[in-house]
């Protein structure tokens, strides 16, 4: 059972609706349901005052809509039918088809608009094309991604405009939008279809599938051959998405009783229990997805449809949301409000994390969270919370001179990569650092080929490192370095000869 659970806020009934999908716009002001003979726009500040229709004809059901994610562009949305997309324009109260998408030759089965390009719009389809479309000259697509199998699914990367995501029954491909002949790597993520992608909203590497299996897993697609995590379930999961705050996950399940609670809110360092659960809809939710957060709340709202014909929506206050986050860095929150007095240059990304942030959110709250606690002007403040530096400090001031040890760190995905040789025995692991390390949340260690030393021998190894990562952490310490000494020490003690040094 979940912790904690409520009812939703706001209820309205759209009973001769029969939409099969939903979207919230950008701006956070209205939805769109998308039902076979009518589109209806609903105002999300007032949803029982009535909402607009736009009629449209056509035997197919929409599969997917989605308003455009630009605030430039917010009033365009597209939605999909059978083999076609179409480009809705809605504005002052009036919505029509401005232009059509034709080029693949099945149903088209997702749809997505690019994160950092507003012109750009990606769909998947059973006759397994992508097509890549610039809504400025839509004659035909501007790049064509070919599978062997149909895809179900299609996301861009959150962090990087040129990567994205499809989803093939089981299997997952990254694909570089530059080079489109083939995908740049292969996730054979499950035995059954998946259903439901997402990449992580600050980490370009991180995705979350869900899937038919009764399972949620958590992927690196650096390393495809074995899942980051697992989220097990007792029945299937139609959908698992990142929320846009703290290190949340909702689920949407597929439940063997229709009225049986579906909707679930997860914290990802934690998947034993769900934090939350929210109680209301009499069957499957089809769609959910996040309002903008209104200027000057802390509030988040979340936006359901299901298909009991009700549009729901749940207000996700800041209690809730520290359950997705950690203790130590909640007491924080306050002191990093409270810096917008701070003198403008003083707030300014250091030179080593000066990358260019397309869009806000929960990214530029931690970038500004690493900025503040690393700031010469708040380090006393800091100092007394007992808070470390950065991880981007720690990897620069890592002993690199540890005999035998080989150290790949990049602080921008917060993982590194470990190789040592010792005897006849080879180890390499991926240490994946949550966002709030080292704050009461220690690291992941991970073995990757080639380790050669046996079960036993790694579960030995995972016991000292967890348990040496644990007494630092606790003291919200950095872990890396002492990790890394019992690493060697204990394979020493192991192999009882001296390690020989492995080239990088």
């Amino acid at each position: 059972m979940a912790a904690r659970w409520s009812s939703e806020n706001v209820v309205v009934e759209f009973r001769d609706a029969q939409a099969t999908a939903m979207s919230v716009d950008c701006l956070g002001q209205r939805a769109v349901l998308s039902g076979r003979r009518f589109l209806y726009i609903v105002n999300l500040d007032a949803p029982n005052e009535g909402h607009r229709k736009i009629s449209r004809q056509s035997k197919w059901d929409i599969g997917a809509v989605q308003w455009n994610p630009h605030d430039s562009y917010a009033y365009y949305f597209a939605a999909s039918s059978n083999q076609r997309v179409d480009l809705y324009k809605w504005k002052e109260g009036n919505g029509e088809v401005c232009t059509s998408l034709q080029g693949h030759t099945r149903v088209i089965s997702d749809l997505d608009w690019a994160v950092f390009e507003p012109d750009l719009l990606v769909t998947s389809s059973v006759d397994t094309y992508i097509y890549i479309w610039d809504i400025k000259d839509t004659r035909k697509p501007t790049v064509s991604l070919s599978a062997v199998a149909g895809a179900s699914q299609v996301k861009w990367n959150k962090k990087n405009a040129n990567c994205l995501a499809t989803s093939h029954d089981g299997d997952v491909r990254i694909w570089d939008k530059r080079k489109p002949s083939t995908a740049v790597e292969y996730l054979a993520a499950h035995l059954s279809k998946i259903h439901g992608l997402d990449w992580h909203p600050d980490n370009e590497y991180t995705l979350a599938t869900s899937s038919q299996d009764n399972s949620v897993r958590f992927w690196d697609y650096r390393q495809p051959r074995k899942y980051l995590n697992i989220l097990p379930c007792q029945v299937p999961v139609w959908k698992a998405r990142y929320t846009p705050f703290s290190n949340g996950l909702v689920t949407v399940m597929v439940p063997q009783l229709r009225r049986e609670n579906s909707l679930l809110l997860w914290n990802v360092f934690d998947l034993n229990t769900p934090v939350h659960t929210f109680v209301g809809h009499d069957d499957v939710v089809l769609e959910f997805q996040w309002r903008k957060q209104k200027e000057g709340s802390k509030d988040y709202q979340l936006v359901t449809w299901s298909r009991d014909q009700t549009l729901r929506m749940w207000r996700i206050d800041s209690q809730l949301q520290r359950l997705c986050a950690n203790d130590i860095l909640d007491g924080v929150e306050d002191l990093i409000d409270g810096i917008s007095h701070l003198p403008e240059p003083d707030k300014t990304l250091h030179p080593q994390d000066a990358e260019p942030q397309h869009n806000s959110g929960h990214g530029d709250e931690e970038a500004l969270k690493e900025d503040f606690l690393n700031d010469p002007l708040v380090g006393k403040k800091t100092d007394q919370l007992g808070l470390p530096q950065t991880l981007q400090q720690e990897f620069s001031l890592i002993n690199v001179q540890i005999r035998n040890v080989n150290v790949e760190m990049d602080a921008v995905s917060r993982s590194c990569t470990v190789s040592v040789h010792c005897g006849n025995h080879r180890v390499r692991m991926l240490v994946m650092f949550p966002v709030q390390y080292p704050n009461n949340a220690a690291p992941s260690f991970q073995f990757i080929n080639p380790t050669s030393i046996t079960a036993s021998m790694k579960a030995k190894l995972l016991k000292i490192l967890k348990d040496t990562s644990l007494q630092k952490v606790k003291r919200n310490q950095s872990c890396l370095e002492p990790c890394l000494r019992q690493l060697v020490s204990w394979l020493e003690s192991v192999v009882g000869t001296w390690c020989i040094s492995r080239g990088p």
